[in-house]
């Protein structure tokens, strides 16, 4: 990643946030190393320093309504409800879905609502939303995230090739036109889904 330093509040929450909560089998262990992990189902628990870094640079605050795309471990989504003011988080799978919500819940979260089901489609009863960040990758941008990402809302997804995607940063302006901007080369388990890969 270019060189990026989170903003004070963004470091504070990462410092804070214990990352081997949301690791229930011998990964445990490894919680603190700054590495992805997996967490099952064929999923992972991306590195710490770049959850906060996407984050970060997503510019998110408690006036923002956020919609995240694969819940996972729940270690991104208690990270997002920290800053935003109501986070909408949606996971295809159903017993990570329902691992993450009861560790959430249980830590005392009451800001984050829960859906299972196909993220690449978004959460359109509760669109338009601030903020939108996607924990998996695509080989486009969906066109329904694109839709429910509010004027003067912020994006980001990794876009590309299996194995390897571009970090974008999309960005609406307040008349609907929208920029993109590629961050740096990531690699995030693929989206599934009508809007994933196939």
């Amino acid at each position: 990643m270019q060189s990026h330093i989170p903003s004070t509040r963004v470091c504070e929450i990462f410092k804070g946030l214990d990352r081997s909560y949301f690791i229930d089998d011998e990964q445990k262990m490894y919680s603190d190393y700054d590495v992805p992990l997996p967490i099952g189902c064929g999923q992972t628990i991306s590195q710490p320093s770049l959850v906060a870094q996407m984050i970060d640079i997503l510019d998110v605050d408690s006036s923002h309504k956020a919609l995240e795309i694969g819940t996972g471990s729940g270690y991104q989504t208690a990270f997002l409800s920290r800053l935003a003011g109501h986070v909408y988080t949606v996971e295809v799978i159903d017993e990570l879905a329902e691992r993450a919500r009861e560790k959430l819940q249980t830590a005392g979260y009451s800001n984050i609502f829960y859906k299972i089901g196909d993220g690449s489609k978004g959460w359109a009863n509760h669109a338009p939303y601030d903020r939108i960040i996607a924990s998996a990758a695509s080989s486009i941008i969906p066109p329904p995230l694109i839709e429910q990402l509010a004027d003067d809302g912020r994006m980001l997804i990794p876009v590309g090739e299996k194995g390897l995607q571009d970090l974008v940063l999309l960005i609406k302006d307040s008349q609907g036109k929208v920029t993109q901007q590629v961050i740096e080369k990531v690699r995030f388990v693929e989206f599934t889904g009508e809007f994933g890969w196939q």
